[in-house]
């Protein structure tokens, strides 16, 4: 089994066509297809499925696939951090809840690198799908919160996907509204108070659970709720229909603009307050790359300066 073999397999994967892998690999279709036949007789398995439309993955390639993503990840890494010159572009990828912190840290990393070197993503997204991509490697890192009611449901989820969680910082939540509502000049807000507006939550998809909601008190019986799936219509509902929103209180005015505000949640014995114990997750026992480092300790530094 060789680099080159995984290579031309994660592109297959990818492109679900030998045609348009072997023309983004420039190589023959023939030496493609002779490469993965090698690959599958020393393995003993089938990775592909042939047909007129394409290929697809067989049950035994969709397993092998995560694995030899790990292993070009890895290579890719120590290419990255000790590798000189070549046209090779290094690639760097953050999944997370929706915190604008975690795109704050992602801008202040990114300045600090030639762009014109480097393929960068930053994918604000779905519990699940943080948890996924850092598996899959797709993303080097995940931002995502814990808290008494989640943590041995996400401590399992993570353990599964071979994921450590590492502390960033303890948050009181807060809640998080239009500065024109009516309760924005209040010093605590108690749950009672908000059943007249319609409570904002993050979409989390077909998989979905309470376990999985970036906010706290999921299970709680809203009368008006509304699920939104980025940050961007989170403050136009705000505005507009007079939404809120339960969340971590830290809140970047560089990028989310000065016309909202985080008011602190007066918890009470039907509504306990939970701390949100805000990390990151990676991929165990896999080298952290230079951008890696560096973006967490822009995220450090960050939160640091707003503790």
């Amino acid at each position: 089994m060789t680099l080159t073999q995984l290579y031309y397999f994660i592109t297959i994967a990818k492109t679900q066509s030998l045609n348009k892998a072997a023309e983004q690999l420039y190589v023959s279709q023939p030496s493609l297809t002779s490469s993965v036949k090698e690959l599958e007789k020393e393995l003993g398995i089938t990775l592909l499925y042939r047909n007129g439309r394409g290929v697809t993955l067989t049950n035994d390639g969709a397993e092998f696939l995560l694995y030899a993503k790990q292993i070009y990840g890895e290579y890719e890494r120590v290419l990255e951090r000790y590798g000189k010159g070549g046209s090779y572009k290094k690639k760097f990828g953050v999944s997370t809840q929706h915190y604008s912190f975690a795109v704050k840290a992602f801008v202040d990393m990114a300045k600090e690198f030639d762009m014109s070197k480097y393929e960068f993503a930053i994918r604000e997204t779905k519990t699940a799908d943080v948890i996924r991509d850092v598996s899959t490697q797709k993303s080097e890192i995940g931002i995502l919160y814990l808290c008494d009611f989640n943590r041995k449901c996400m401590e399992k989820l993570l353990r599964s996907a071979n994921l450590e969680f590492c502390h960033l910082i303890d948050c009181q939540a807060y809640v998080y509204l239009w500065k024109g509502h009516p309760l924005a000049k209040e010093k605590a807000i108690r749950f009672e108070q908000l059943a007249d507006y319609p409570c904002l939550s993050f979409e989390q998809g077909d998989d979905s659970s309470f376990y999985l909601s970036e906010e706290i008190l999921s299970t709680n019986e809203y009368a008006r709720i509304i699920k939104a799936n980025d940050r961007a219509t989170m403050l136009n509902l705000m505005v507009g229909l007079k939404g809120y929103t339960l969340c971590s209180g830290i809140i970047c005015e560089e990028l989310n603009g000065s016309d909202f505000t985080a008011v602190p949640f007066q918890d009470d014995e039907k509504n306990p307050n939970s701390i949100m114990e805000i990390g990151y997750v990676v991929k165990k026992h896999t080298l952290r790359s230079k951008m890696g480092e560096l973006y967490i300790k822009k995220l450090k530094d960050y939160l640091n300066s707003e503790a």
